[in-house]
């Protein structure tokens, strides 16, 4: 096996890897997500990012037509 920094090796040491900082990049990722935690009931009921898009997007529909805006409705306290 050659020296050369550019391969791989097939197996690397915690202190190869220099001082990792928690966190480093968080703030950065949170301001440009929209990630949002579901309760474990709307979860099991939407199991998929596609599922979830399609009723919050039929529910928006319904608030529309009933002339709500979604800043209006998101308003209100759910629970």
């Amino acid at each position: 096996m050659s020296k050369d920094k550019d391969e791989m090796r097939p197996e690397y040491r915690r202190e190869d890897l220099g001082k990792g900082v928690r966190g480093k990049y968080a703030a950065r990722y949170a301001k440009g997500t929209n990630l949002v935690l579901l309760d474990d009931k709307v979860a099991k009921a939407f199991p998929t990012a596609t599922a979830v898009n399609e009723a919050l997007l039929g529910l928006l529909q319904i608030a529309k037509s009933a002339g709500l805006t979604p800043h209006a409705s998101a308003k209100r306290k759910v629970g």
